[in-house]
């Protein structure tokens, strides 16, 4: 006896467009620079499958540490030319790694502004901080690295 086989669940663009959290538009677009493929019916209607949704969800994880268009489509041609550019696409990924670093190290150092910031507020606001005591003063007396290398890069440029 025979099993039938499972048919694939297809999803239209409106569909797939909800389940990635993308629109139609995107997806098109997407579709235009190579970094998606979809499927097409015997009438030429787009449709997705479930390992689309896997694949674009894999590009947005991408897409979400800095990586450019530009990069994402270097790395989908990379790929479909198989393990022989495996090396490129280590290049390519650890590029993307250090520019990503320094956009996290930035945005710590903002969240660590932020916060300093609200303390800052909520001290004078409780009494804890005298009311002379400035932003920058109270910031000095914190001793946090990303002033030292703030001041340092503004040293820097000022020669």
């Amino acid at each position: 006896m025979a099993t039938k086989p499972i048919a694939e669940t297809r999803y239209r663009i409106g569909d797939f467009a909800e389940i990635v959290g993308l629109n139609s538009p995107t997806l098109r677009y997407y579709e235009k620079e190579g970094l998606i493929n979809p499927h097409r019916t015997e009438n030429g209607i787009r449709y997705y499958t479930q390992q689309d949704v896997t694949w674009v969800n894999f590009l947005l994880h991408l897409k979400s540490t800095g990586m450019t268009i530009e990069q994402l489509k270097r790395y989908v041609k990379l790929r479909a030319q198989g393990d022989s550019t495996i090396n490129q696409r280590i290049e390519l990924l650890e590029e993307v790694r250090k520019n990503f670093e320094l956009e996290y190290q930035r945005l710590q150092e903002g969240w660590t502004i932020l916060n300093d910031k609200l303390d800052w507020y909520k001290g004078k606001e409780g009494g804890h901080i005298e009311d002379s005591e400035s932003f920058s003063e109270y910031l000095q007396s914190l001793n946090h690295e990303y002033l030292e290398r703030t001041e340092h890069e503004r040293s820097a440029s000022e020669d």
